[in-house]
């Protein structure tokens, strides 16, 4: 077993990052390289601004190369909890960014010629209990009333042509939803910043920033050793839950606002013909309805990558994601019991950017614009946020769905998430007893 992202250790390392020292002016800094990131920079580049992207370490690296594979429209949330969270309007307006976010990814695979083996899979939402199937239907008749028809509502008996589990209900189902390489998807995505003229320096940690002369100055760290300046008229903040948590830390008003929450991830051997017709025939992506449940697809080679919170961690090293591999190797095998025995080649983690609320986050705060906050649901939504925000620096018509929602700190925190384990003991009993 490799305890590496199957999505890094099978796409092309990117080999276009700058060599030497990083200093000089841009007109715009981008402080992360992954989707967000990459996303803004080539947008910006694209059209005629100078661009520089700062990755503390290598392109992808984080959240943007460490997750599922899905590119799913709808919301985290029921579509009429949000409309009672945000209103109507704003409800509305994010429910279709996510439609929106992965035209984008399509499109921009499309001109660039990204081969990431990119296709509008559907997916599922699981009703992991029959007593979860009214609430999935309650979802279903206002999404498909009032905001995406593209939907369809499954019984038990429709799911025999979908998947094969005794541990599903019913489902929804949203058929704009995708699927791709996240790994060719990143280095792609970031060839394509580089080929319109953005400069991408790797390992180039921004540890200081300063204001001079109405300029953004940010001071960069390689090695643990002072690593150069950039002198930056905007700066976009695109780290996630990446953003430096440690004291001293220069983005400390977001450090109180972003938990970092692990979410770990394994990948079965390719299977058979066989085994997917028995487990999978529908290849979509799937996701369960429990608050700690799992979600899962075929990889193009033919791997079932199974993942999940497993364990409500801020950590994420080998031991860490060894300890959640096994939990999800038996959540694999509940929902699979015809590959309980299969072999396990990849097991993965990464941290995900939640925010107290679990809605996105978008605008400009503290002399820096920034998004960040997908809170498990960023594959698709980093990229468009990316292309949103860059259109908002450019002067150009604002498509921020969140701009202006309120985001308070939240509260006794200043960015050690020392409440992750009750967390995730209240989930579970919600689980247990809904």
């Amino acid at each position: 077993m490799k305890y590496t992202s199957y999505w890094h250790d099978t796409a092309p390392r990117f080999t276009g990052a700058a060599q030497g020292p990083v200093q000089g002016r841009c007109d715009v800094a981008v402080v992360g390289g992954g989707f967000t990131g990459l996303a803004a920079a080539y947008t910006l580049a694209r059209a005629g601004a100078s661009v520089v992207v700062l990755e503390g370490s290598t392109v992808g690296a984080g959240a943007s190369g460490r997750n599922g594979g899905h590119l799913n429209n709808g919301l985290a949330h029921s579509f009429p909890a949000a409309v009672e969270a945000l209103g109507r309007e704003r409800a509305v307006a994010l429910y279709r960014s996510f439609d929106d976010a992965v035209d984008t990814i399509e499109r921009l695979v499309a001109e660039e010629n990204i081969d990431c083996a990119f296709r509008r899979s559907g997916k599922l939402k699981l009703a992991s209990k029959p007593g979860h199937i009214a609430a999935i239907e309650r979802n279903f008749e206002a999404i498909h009333r009032e905001v995406d028809p593209d939907t369809a509502l499954l019984r038990r008996a429709d799911l025999a042509g979908e998947i094969v589990t005794d541990a599903a209900h019913g489902a929804m189902l949203f058929r704009k939803s995708a699927m791709m390489h996240m790994g060719r998807f990143v280095t792609g995505l970031a060839e394509a910043a580089v080929r319109q003229g953005a400069t991408i320096h790797e390992n180039a940690a921004v540890t200081g920033r300063r204001m001079a002369e109405g300029r953004h100055i940010l001071q960069i760290t390689r090695d643990g050793m002072p690593g150069g300046e950039v002198s930056a008229g905007e700066v976009l903040l695109a780290t996630g839950a990446y953003t430096g948590t440690y004291r001293g830390a220069p983005f400390q008003w977001f450090r109180r606002r972003i938990v970092p929450v692990g979410s770990f991830i394994v990948a079965t051997r390719p299977l058979t013909e066989n085994e997917i017709a028995r487990t999978m025939p529908g290849n979509r992506t799937c996701v369960s309805s429990l608050n700690i449940g799992n979600y899962f697809r075929l990889a193009p080679d033919n791997r079932l990558i199974f993942g999940g919170r497993a364990r409500f961690s801020a950590s994420s090293d080998q031991r860490s994601d060894a300890k959640s591999g096994a939990i999800l190797r038996a959540a694999l095998a509940r929902m699979f019991p015809q590959l309980g025995d299969v072999e396990i080649d990849y097991c993965w983690g990464g941290l995900v950017d939640m925010t107290r609320d679990r809605y996105p986050r978008a605008g400009r705060e503290d002399g820096l614009w920034y998004a960040m906050g997908y809170s498990g649901h960023g594959a698709q939504m980093s990229t468009q946020m990316g292309v949103v925000m860059a259109e908002a620096i450019l002067g150009q018509a604002d498509r921020n769905p969140v701009k202006g929602l309120n985001w308070p700190a939240v509260p006794g925190y200043s960015g050690k998430p020392w409440f992750l384990p009750l967390v995730g003991l209240y989930y579970k009993a919600l689980d247990r007893f809904r």
